[in-house]
């Protein structure tokens, strides 16, 4: 057999849209031939170099696809600080049948909690396993179909939350929403639950207030029955991990206007030269000018001849 120059193998591994083994065979050439690999080896460990670089890429696509706020894993998160969940709790829903059977959860919590990080973090994993994800926040989502809608464009503005494996709806109740924010939710959910698709959902209300958020009970409950119907409820308990540096929880906690409170700077309780105030009945009431006949005579000491001087400049007799 003829071998071929380096100009047609490389010819031929762009026909075959193998563009890293195009880009590393000279390299693993010269390593096969130092180390006296076999044709096995060398084979093997191209074929398995194009295979790793193409998930690296697929996996970089679909990442930067999904719209992420940020790019946390499982393992960035700190269980420390909760009570209420921990890893083996997540297990069902970082494994490839989460996304499969189309099961959903819903984070709820006070800010902080870490509920995003714990929803991206899910999401991310999906990825890994070789599904797409797609991450928006319910203002984003709503106000998006919404517009949609009023232009009679709802059904081609549907499929980016209806087909991705994994919907992520980050910030349900954070801020206010339009009069159609349930019809335009429901419809989301409801195409996703009916093909079995995987949702993640954040909140900082109840359940009960979602009614209240999205300005209609009937949807608002159609919603989370079908959320739930394969998903669970998580409630983040513990501390903000946003301030864990100040210990917000506790100064939320206190009241700031307590004695002990008051214009705390560099240790001192009070100031150290507090401004005069005046009665509050006093404020409460006009204060009355007058003249400067009305007030005490000045008294001035010295000579006579002194006296009566000063008391002429000043217009007085």
């Amino acid at each position: 057999m003829i071998p071929l120059p380096d100009q047609g193998l490389d010819a031929l591994f762009k026909r075959l849209h193998l563009a890293n083994a195009r880009r590393v065979w000279r390299d693993l050439v010269q390593r096969a031939e130092r180390e006296t690999w076999t044709y096995r080896d060398f084979l093997t460990l191209l074929v398995a170099e194009e295979i790793a670089h193409r998930q690296q890429t697929r996996l970089t696509r679909l990442t930067r696809r999904a719209h992420f706020p940020f790019l946390k894993t499982i393992d960035d998160f700190q269980f420390t600080y909760q009570s209420t969940v921990r890893l083996n709790v997540l297990g069902s829903a970082l494994s490839p049948d989460f996304v499969t059977d189309g099961r959903s959860v819903i984070f709820g919590g006070k800010p902080g909690r870490g509920k995003t990080h714990l929803a991206v973090a899910i999401a991310y994993r999906a990825i890994q396993n070789g599904f797409d994800a797609f991450f928006t926040t319910a203002a984003t989502l709503i106000d998006d179909l919404s517009a949609a809608f009023r232009t009679g464009e709802l059904a081609q503005a549907l499929p980016t939350y209806t087909h991705p494996a994994v919907l992520v709806v980050d910030e349900v109740g954070y801020l206010t929403y339009g009069t159609d924010a349930a019809n335009m939710l429901f419809h989301v959910v409801n195409e996703r639950h009916r093909r079995r698709r995987a949702m993640i959902f954040t909140t900082n209300k109840s359940l009960k207030a979602w009614g209240r958020v999205l300005h209609d009970e009937d949807l608002a409950q159609a919603i989370i029955d079908r959320v739930l119907e394969r998903g669970r409820l998580f409630r983040l308990d513990g501390p903000s991990i946003r301030t864990l540096h100040v210990n917000l929880d506790d100064a939320m906690n206190q009241g700031s206007d307590e004695d002990n409170e008051v214009a705390r700077i560099s240790g001192i309780q009070r100031p150290e030269f507090p401004e005069p105030t005046e009665p509050r009945s006093d404020r409460s009431r006009p204060r009355r000018l007058r003249s400067p006949r009305a007030r005490a005579p000045l008294q001035f000491g010295g000579p006579p001849r002194c006296r009566r001087l000063l008391a002429a400049l000043l217009g007085r007799s």
